[in-house]
């Protein structure tokens, strides 16, 4: 028993003066606080709690809040009177205080001894800080607005966050807030922004819900799973956005992409289809399907979609050289003994189409150069075909 109450007395001796200081420091913080001087009472009660021993004490926390929340005051009244006053970290401060209010009541849910759970201040906070919320959202669109990606993402999560808090339970913001989606959508940008795969997928199917900006939503989570390298997920994800946005510029050629890379025409085609029924005037829609056909070996048909191409843009010079490859492919086709004429119709109308490709791509001289030469052979075009053959024998 004797060492029990020495073992006591020592634990006693030592807690008091650390008891005293904690006093001393309240006191200092309240004075501090009454005499507006908040920025120097929050640090002295930050610097409280870097001792694990204080992290739960209320008083503690509750001294930091007024802190912050005087400094929130002092900001809000000088923003209001359009007075000189840092922006940035008024909405730093907003954010703080959130993180300080919320502190609060996970503290307050902890049981006493005997298991009772008082919360004492979550009513009054949670009206304090609904009454604020909005600012969250406006400190988020402010660093947007600077480009400061991990800076709006912060504001908007602690935004979205606050459905989650036990501390905002009566205001139900998951189904009330009609801004969650919207919220949701900047922060899924913020981490596409910054590159972050994670981050951009975090609140992806919550952003999905708002409509406005849908479309540049799956942008961001496509990209997303092509950084994480899943190819299948970045697949899925490019056709469900193709399927609601055909006319959306970044799902179609990355699909379109896709599945020529694999060899799947067939899908490649389809997807060009669908393309088309949406809007059949779009020329890079018939180009696609132009140079599918012709993948697939389908000749007289991509003919058909390059010279469609031509009465849309005259100047493309993709559709002379698909025609032009066309043309060429079904003459080498063609038995040389029983075909002689239709080999030569063939070769005559693809120079019309390659020799107009050269004039409008002269640089692409790897593409056209070994067409012409196979159609000047074939057409006995001496002076021509020596020109092509000198070009390519000082290429090798």
């Amino acid at each position: 028993m004797a060492k029990q109450h020495l073992v006591c007395l020592l634990l006693l001796l030592m807690i008091t003066p650390c008891l005293r200081a904690q006093k001393k420091e309240l006191s200092q913080a309240r004075s501090y606080i009454k005499s507006g001087k908040y920025t120097e009472a929050e640090k002295a009660m930050t610097d409280l709690l870097k001792d694990s021993a204080n992290r739960d004490n209320k008083r503690i926390y509750l001294t930091w809040y007024e802190a912050v929340r005087g400094q929130y005051d002092q900001g809000n009244e000088k923003l209001y009177l359009k007075q000189k006053y840092d922006t940035a970290a008024f909405f730093s401060t907003t954010k703080r205080l959130f993180v300080v209010a919320e502190k609060i009541d996970s503290v307050e849910m902890r049981p006493d001894r005997k298991g009772r759970v008082v919360l004492d201040y979550r009513n009054k906070h949670a009206a304090q800080m609904n009454a604020i919320r909005p600012n969250l959202f406006n400190g988020g669109t402010y660093h947007v607005r600077k480009g400061n990606w991990k800076e709006g993402y912060a504001f908007f999560e602690t935004y979205l966050d606050c459905a989650r808090q036990p501390l905002f339970v009566t205001y139900n913001y998951a189904e009330n807030d009609q801004r969650m989606a919207e919220a949701a959508y900047w922060a899924t940008y913020c981490g596409y922004k910054m590159n972050d795969a994670v981050l951009t997928l975090r609140y992806h199917k919550q952003a999905l819900q708002d409509s406005a900006r849908a479309d540049f939503t799956l942008q961001f989570v496509a990209e997303a799973r092509r950084l994480l390298k899943d190819d299948e997920l970045y697949l899925a994800t490019l056709k469900e956005g193709f399927r609601r946005y055909p006319q959306f510029p970044y799902f179609f050629p990355r699909l379109m992409d896709i599945y020529t890379s694999r060899g799947q025409y067939e899908l490649a085609l389809a997807v060009a289809d669908s393309a088309l029924a949406v809007n059949d005037s779009s020329q890079l829609y018939v180009f696609a399907k132009s140079s599918t056909l012709l993948r697939l070996g389908r000749y007289e048909e991509s003919i058909v979609y390059s010279d469609r191409l031509m009465t849309l843009n005259d100047s493309l010079p993709e559709a002379y050289f698909n025609a032009g490859t066309a043309y060429v492919s079904m003459a080498a086709e063609l038995n040389p003994r029983k075909d002689k004429r239709r080999i030569k119709s063939y070769y005559q109308k693809a120079r019309f189409y390659v020799e107009r490709y050269r004039k409008l791509a002269p640089k692409e001289q790897e593409k056209w150069a070994p067409l012409l030469y196979r159609i000047y052979l074939n057409l006995n075009m001496g002076k021509q075909f020596d020109e092509i053959d000198r070009m390519l024998r000082i290429d090798k």
